[in-house]
């Protein structure tokens, strides 16, 4: 399907505007799993000045949904409506600062954040490495892996709300709680500051390793997956659950319910977003009736079925 294209609109209603504009922009090269409809309307921000000014232009009843890149995001085959904002090349700066810190843009991959600390011995962001994401979305998750979350070494945020307003936001400020953020959902994060300890580079690199093997030894890292599909409920593991329920390679269509680890679904090569989700929710039903606990859902799921 496509939308109608308002790119024109926006445009008029934001002079100066220097980041792009697409109609119809699809989105599904930009998931891990490869799937779901267009965009009506991508933007991708020149820097952080350029972002302030099209929210602050963005008229209030135009939907916006932040992505980032895509490893844990569900496109559904409708497409999303309205805006979808993704932070590029401008937002995935990383640099190393005194006081064994480490700032880093929201567009910047999990990954490139754990290795400049790890080469500038900087130890306890080695955990980053377990995150296929940007820190955008670790900020907004508060991820976590190996041990390790964003809480346990955030300083402080910045984000950009509707208006185009800057906003500082402590450790404190952000509310953590597992796999969750307080802020308002309007805000846009653009930047993140962390803080570690002095380090072995050399140990925390072979910790970094350590986290890489185990990664490719036990989770379908290879395939067109969402990452882990669901919280992990007080006291339980959801894949265990998942398990238990009978679910292991339990398939919808062209979706799977991995064989290697069961709170990652894949997409086997065909699979539309519908029966992605659709198998999701025939997890959760199963694991309902044969444990009482209704898992939620980790993976972010955008648009119209």
């Amino acid at each position: 399907m496509s939308f109608p294209d308002i790119t024109a609109e926006l445009a008029a209603a934001m002079p100066g505007l220097r980041g792009a504009l697409l109609a119809n922009a699809p989105l599904a090269p930009l998931s891990w799993f490869r799937t779901g409809g267009p965009a009506q309307v991508l933007f991708t921000p020149a820097d952080e000045d350029d972002l302030a000014l099209f929210l602050a232009n963005l008229p209030e009843g135009v939907p916006l949904t932040v992505i980032g890149l895509g490893s844990n995001l569900l496109v559904r085959d409708g497409g999303v409506p309205g805006v979808v904002l993704r932070l590029g090349k401008a937002f995935a700066e990383v640099s190393v600062e005194g006081g064994s810190r480490v700032r880093a843009g929201a567009g910047a991959p999990d990954v490139k954040v754990a290795r400049a600390a790890a080469e500038a011995g900087i130890d306890g962001l080695a955990f980053l490495r377990g995150i296929p994401g940007a820190v955008g979305g670790a900020l907004r998750m508060n991820g976590g892996a190996y041990g390790g979350e964003v809480k346990d070494v955030l300083v402080e945020a910045r984000a950009l709300d509707r208006k185009g307003r800057r906003h500082v936001l402590s450790c404190a400020d952000m509310q953590f709680s597992y796999r969750h953020a307080g802020v308002p959902e309007e805000f846009v994060f653009v930047e993140a500051l962390f803080e570690g300890r002095p380090g072995d580079p050399a140990e925390i690199l072979a910790r970094m390793n350590e986290i890489t093997e185990a990664r490719a030894a036990t989770q379908p890292v290879n395939t067109r997956t969402g990452g882990s599909t669901f919280k992990n409920p007080d006291g339980a593991k959801a894949w265990q659950l998942v398990d238990a329920a009978g679910c292991r390679g339990l398939r919808i269509g062209q979706a799977q319910v991995s064989e290697m680890h069961c709170n990652f679904l894949v997409n086997l090569g065909g699979a539309t977003a519908t029966e992605i989700e659709n198998l999701g929710e025939e997890v959760r039903r199963r694991v309902q009736a044969h444990s009482g606990v209704m898992l939620a859902w980790e993976i972010k799921r955008v648009g119209v079925a």
